[in-house]
């Protein structure tokens, strides 16, 4: 099963921004809503932003609003989280999944981490202060 593959992650200060990106090459996820999720070290895994398969939904973590938009290019196959006004705080692997079923249309709630499967390696975001 083909993995995503994340990149874009870096050492940025405070303030700064990052645009990450998520591939799958050779494995379509157009039909998918895709997630980004973050980890940072002693924490569990934690949602930060998601977007339906037709990109007409997104969700955002609270804390990341205003901040951060996720954003996704069908044809290129391909899913972005840029990421503005970088926090300490937002220090952790970056990773990418995409929702376990096909063509959702929107979540009632906010998405679940079980949601997702086909994790990609996570990319490291570091924000110094």
């Amino acid at each position: 099963q083909v993995q995503p593959v994340e990149s874009g992650g870096g050492l940025v200060q405070a303030g700064g921004s990052l645009r990450l990106s998520c591939s799958a090459p050779g494995r379509t996820f157009s039909m998918n809503a895709m997630g980004w999720f973050r980890q940072a070290p002693g924490k569990e895994r934690e949602f930060v932003a998601a977007i339906t398969w037709r990109g007409t939904s997104v969700y955002y973590k609270d804390s990341v609003k205003g901040r951060f938009t996720i954003s996704r290019d069908n044809a290129k196959n391909t899913v972005y989280l840029q990421m503005n006004s970088l926090k300490p705080e937002d220090t952790a692997i970056y990773y990418c999944a995409a929702d376990k079923i096909r063509f959702r249309q929107d979540w009632s709630g906010s998405p679940l981490t079980s949601d997702f499967g086909s994790w990609g390696q996570g990319t490291q975001v570091t924000v110094s202060s």
